[in-house]
C-alpha cells in the first residue's frame, strides 16, 4: 500500500509475464499501436493529440518535457507544492530556464491571485505544476491552472505521475499542453515506462526550437516511431520495452472497460477512486488522525498523507508492516519524520478487502503505539463507503 509502485491486477501481471516479445511481432505492433490510442481516451485528449510510449522514469517524461517545450533563456512558472515540483523546477534551472516559483506552505497550495500576480509581474512562456505531489498527498485544481494558461496565452504543462486515471483531467476540455506520467502509479503497471500525451500546440512549440533536446529526448525523434506504431507498422529508433507495452494495453483496456456504480471507463475510475480516498480518508477521522493537506480539498484521491498522532513516530510502520501492509514514511524535506503515507490507487480499489485490511493494520499498529484507537470504528466508518 505504498503510493506506487502498487500492485498490478492479474490481467496486467500475465501479460508482462511472458518471454521478450520482438519489438516487430505482429501481436506486439498491435499492442503498441492500440496502446497508443487508448492513451488518449484515458487522458481525455483529442484526436490530434500526440501520446509517447518511452522506456524510461517519470523523472524521464519531466525532463522530456522540460527539453522540447522551452529552450535557454525562455522563462516558466512553476507552481511549487512540494518535492516534485522542486525537482521540476530544478530541471528547469539546468535547462537554462529563467525560472519563477510561487510556493505555499507545505500542506497548501498557492493562490491564484499569487500565481496571477507572478504572471503579471514577468511574463512567461510556460506553467509547470505537479497534479498531485506524492511526497506530500496535496492535489491543485489543475482545472484553474489551465484556465489561467490560456488567459496568458502560455503552454500548461503537468506532472500527473501521482494522479494519471484517477483523479479528474479533461486534457483536451481543459485546454492543457502535456499531461505525463509513470507506468507504475494509477495506470497500473510495473515501474519503466514514461508515458505523456503532448498537445498541437505543444509538438509546435518543439518545431520552433533553435536547437534540437537531447537526441533521446527529442519528440522529433521518437515521432516517426509512434506514428508507424499507431498505423500497425513496427519502426525502430531504440528498443522499446515490450513486456511493459504489452503490459500498458492490458491495463489500459481495463482501465477503459471498468464499470462502477452504472458508469464505464475512465469516469468510473476516477469515481472508483474518489470513493476508495472518502473511505480511507472517513477512518483517519475516526482514528483521530490528521492529514498532512491543511484542507479536504487539497487531499489527492490516490493517497493519504498521515500525520503522526503526538507520542508516535516512524517506528509504528514496522508493525503495521507485521500485520501484512507495507506503507511509506514521509518524502517532504524537513518533515520526513512528521508523517506517512498510504497509497490507495489503481487495481486496489477494486479490492475492498485490502483497503480494510490497511485500515485494520494502521489502527492496531496505533493503538499498540499508546495512541486512542477505535479499531473497529475506523473499520466501520471506511466500510459504508466502500
Amino acid at each position: 500500500m505504498i503510493p506506487g509502485p502498487i500492485e498490478v491486477s492479474p490481467t496486467v501481471l500475465e501479460a508482462f509475464e511472458t518471454p521478450p516479445p520482438s519489438h516487430l511481432a505482429a501481436d506486439f505492433i498491435e499492442n503498441f499501436g492500440s496502446s497508443i490510442e487508448m492513451m488518449r481516451q484515458v487522458w481525455c485528449a483529442g484526436p490530434d493529440s500526440q501520446p509517447f510510449v518511452i522506456a524510461g522514469s517519470g523523472t524521464i517524461a519531466m525532463e522530456m518535457a522540460v527539453c522540447n517545450l522551452l529552450e535557454p533563456g525562455q522563462r516558466a512558472l512553476v507552481v511549487n507544492t512540494g518535492y516534485f515540483s522542486d525537482r521540476m523546477a530544478e530541471m528547469l534551472r539546468r535547462r537554462g530556464v529563467q525560472l519563477t516559483e510561487v510556493g505555499a506552505r507545505p500542506g497548501q497550495v498557492p493562490s491564484v491571485d499569487g500565481l496571477k500576480q507572478a504572471l503579471e509581474a514577468r511574463p512567461v512562456d510556460a506553467i509547470f505544476a505537479t497534479h498531485v505531489d506524492t511526497s506530500t498527498g496535496v492535489r491543485i485544481d489543475a482545472e484553474t491552472i489551465c484556465e489561467l494558461a490560456r488567459q496568458y496565452d502560455v503552454l500548461s504543462v503537468f506532472d500527473g505521475v501521482c494522479a494519471t486515471a484517477a483523479e479528474a483531467f479533461q486534457m483536451s476540455e481543459w485546454g492543457a499542453d502535456v499531461y505525463l506520467t509513470a507506468s507504475q502509479k494509477a495506470v497500473g503497471v510495473p515501474p519503466g515506462l514514461a508515458l505523456m500525451v503532448a498537445s498541437p500546440r505543444a509538438m509546435e512549440a518543439r518545431a520552433a526550437l533553435s536547437e534540437p533536446p537531447p537526441m533521446s529526448l527529442d519528440w522529433r525523434e521518437w515521432l516517426p516511431i509512434m506514428n508507424a506504431y499507431e498505423e500497425r507498422r513496427g519502426s525502430y529508433f531504440s528498443t522499446p520495452a515490450t513486456n511493459l507495452v504489452n503490459a500498458l494495453e492490458a491495463s489500459l483496456a481495463e482501465i477503459l472497460a471498468y464499470e462502477y456504480r452504472g458508469e464505464r471507463g475512465i469516469s468510473a475510475r476516477i469515481n472508483a477512486h474518489q470513493v476508495a480516498a472518502d473511505a480511507m480518508r472517513a477512518a483517519w477521522t475516526t482514528l483521530g488522525l490528521e492529514l498532512f493537506p491543511a484542507t479536504d480539498d487539497l487531499a489527492a484521491n490516490t493517497l493519504s498523507a498521515i500525520m503522526y498522532p503526538e507520542g508516535v513516530d516512524a517506528s509504528m510502520l514496522a508493525d503495521i508492516k507485521k500485520r501484512g501492509v507495507i506503507v511509506a514514511g514521509g518524502l517532504y524535506p524537513g518533515r520526513k519524520q512528521d508523517y506517512f503515507r498510504v497509497g490507495h490507487m489503481g487495481h486496489v480499489i477494486t479490492l475492498p478487502e485490502e483497503l480494510l485490511k490497511t485500515v485494520r493494520a494502521v489502527a492496531e499498529a496505533l493503538a499498540d503505539h499508546g495512541h486512542d484507537a477505535d479499531v473497529e470504528a475506523a473499520v466501520e466508518a471506511a466500510a459504508k463507503h466502500l
